[in-house]
């Protein structure tokens, strides 16, 4: 027979892991966006400002 109490310890087990591995999922994807935005600002030249391609 299976014990109900271990199997609610795993379930909650497995979501917080999960939790835990999306939240390094974003984290991860955010540093690639600020880097992809880093890479492709123009060097300041002036006060002319910057300009983003949105149509990427």
């Amino acid at each position: 027979m299976m014990d109900l109490q271990g199997t609610s310890d795993l379930a909650f087990t497995l979501q917080i892991k999960s939790a835990q591995m999306a939240n390094s999922q974003q984290k991860q994807e955010g540093q690639a966006v600020l880097q992809l935005l880093e890479a492709a600002a123009p060097a300041p030249s002036g006060s002319s400002g910057y300009n983003v391609n949105t149509y990427a």
